[in-house]
């Protein structure tokens, strides 16, 4: 092969293995969401996560979701809160509303870093069902059913994870599409 094929098919081969690396984590609102970065850097940009971004920075979870964790977050998206009843996230951004904020924000985050494989895993080790316990103190379960996952709250309420896996430097994003309450 001549230097200038081999110089070509090195070249190829980096712009491949590089945009292989650029597509290991899904984009999320139209944004690319970087490994490198941490759960809150990401989610800014994510044009769907803009009433999550705002809850999180009312509840004063900003500094805990960008220190090293690991933590997975189930991450609502806009038209998960618009499923709400009517005036249901206008209250709880009042500041006089900031506990029960902190308590359903903090119902959608597990310690430690569980992948979409882990929770499959779990799950079907267990009889199709994995129960995780939140860092505000709640449960949830992970349930497959076919080729889906979705996560049960304490409220019995279920939200399907759409997006997995979108991987952060502190930990994992899965986005759902509703809101999980705590009991």
């Amino acid at each position: 092969m001549s230097l200038a094929k081999t110089t070509i098919a090195a070249a190829v081969f980096a712009l491949a293995s590089s945009v292989a690396i650029a597509q290991d984590n899904p984009m999320v609102g139209g944004a690319a969401m970087l490994a490198e970065k941490n759960i809150v850097e990401n989610a800014v940009n994510s044009a769907d996560h803009t009433t999550l971004v705002a809850a999180v920075k009312a509840a004063g979870l900003v500094d805990t979701l960008q220190s090293p964790g690991p933590f997975t977050v189930f991450a609502p998206t806009n038209d998960a809160f618009g499923k709400l009843p009517d005036g249901t996230v206008d209250t709880l951004l009042m500041e006089e509303n900031k506990d029960q904020l902190v308590k359903v924000l903090t119902a959608h985050v597990v310690s430690g870093k569980l992948s979409a494989s882990d929770l499959v895993s779990r799950a079907r080790a267990n009889g199709g069902r994995y129960n995780m316990q939140t860092v505000s103190g709640d449960a949830l379960t992970a349930e497959v059913r076919g080729s889906h996952v979705y996560i049960y709250d304490e409220a019995g309420g279920a939200a399907l994870v759409t997006i997995a896996d979108v991987n952060q430097s502190n930990g994992v994003i899965h986005v759902v599409d509703e809101v999980l309450l705590p009991r």
